[in-house]
């Protein structure tokens, strides 16, 4: 009678053939990404700025706070101790800049980080478990879309006040809707195919067909979305900064520096102190999306033919 139960149990575990087939599926993918020349300059450009993130201490010419009333609004290249100038209270502005890099990334990786880690599982539940769970989770789901994000995320901040923390906060709370419909299509997806049903046939546990059968195979969309989801938490917290509530002094923000020089109404004049953070905002985020595109080819190669 316990011989049975052996084939059973034994069909559990991964199966060689099957790791050699994931192992090849990995290798060609990483073929793919690294032959994708966007992806892999994207890549490198992403790996330089955050090594300047990580690093600001070190690189940084000068303090973050460290003011000089000589170089107060001087232009780039006027002086070779402050390549870039100045800020209009007289500090590095390169030094700002690098700082700058630091929160902008942080928020960027932060964000999704909080929403996906909150929206996986509740999409999950919704794909999974169906029925009144998936009914209830829909409806919250198009009663938040209905809200516009920027509104909603003004609205939490006059509640919560500015500040790097709360800006972390109220822009999770804002972006969770994507993920969460994209893990409720892929587990709504997986749930009922031909590998999930011999599984749980074969007597696996719900932990283990949502972990191994059906989280591993909804990986790939979930993972390029949330590629895609840093420069946009970038993005929104540079907007934020600009309108004057979201980082606060005396952190540095590529948002702020933006929202600030324009305020000073001396833009034309000092053209730098819009410029410089704009155009690194728009580098992040173009680097990102180089990145994610190049996964996306690379994970579906359909896509990419």
């Amino acid at each position: 009678m316990g011989m049975p139960e052996q084939p059973r149990l034994a069909s559990l575990h991964a199966d060689p053939v099957e790791l050699r087939d994931q192992r090849s599926l990995l290798r060609d993918a990483l073929h793919r990404f690294l032959q994708n020349r966007l992806a892999m300059l994207g890549l490198i450009v992403l790996i330089l700025l955050l090594l300047a993130a990580l690093l600001a201490d070190v690189i940084a010419p000068y303090g973050l706070n460290q003011v000089d009333f000589s170089i107060v609004r001087l232009r780039p290249f006027e002086d070779p101790n402050h390549i870039l100038g100045g800020d209009g209270v007289g500090r590095d502005f390169m030094t700002r800049l690098i700082y700058g890099a630091r929160t902008s990334l942080f928020v960027g990786l932060m964000v999704p980080l909080i929403s996906f880690g909150f929206a996986v599982p509740l999409g999950a539940i919704a794909g999974y478990r169906g029925g009144h769970w998936d009914f209830v989770i829909l409806r919250v789901v198009e009663i938040a879309t209905a809200v516009p994000p920027l509104l909603f995320a003004m609205f939490l901040i006059s509640i919560t006040g500015a500040g790097l923390g709360n800006v972390i906060f109220v822009l999770a709370v804002t972006s969770w809707i994507e993920p969460a419909r994209i893990a409720r299509a892929q587990f709504l997806k997986f749930r009922e195919t031909e590998f999930v049903l011999a599984a749980r046939a074969l007597g696996a546990s719900e932990t283990q067909i949502i972990a191994r059968h059906i989280f591993r195979n909804a990986l790939t969309p979930l993972l390029v979305s949330f590629t895609f989801a840093v420069p946009l938490a970038i993005f929104a917290e540079a907007g934020l900064s600009f309108l004057g509530i979201g980082i606060t002094e005396p952190t540095a923000s590529w948002g702020k520096m933006v929202g600030g020089s324009v305020k000073s109404s001396t833009v034309i004049v000092d053209y730098h102190l819009a410029l410089f953070p704009t155009l690194l905002v728009a580098l992040t985020m173009l680097s990102f999306s180089f990145v994610g595109d190049g996964l996306q080819d690379a994970l579906d190669p359909a896509r990419g033919d």
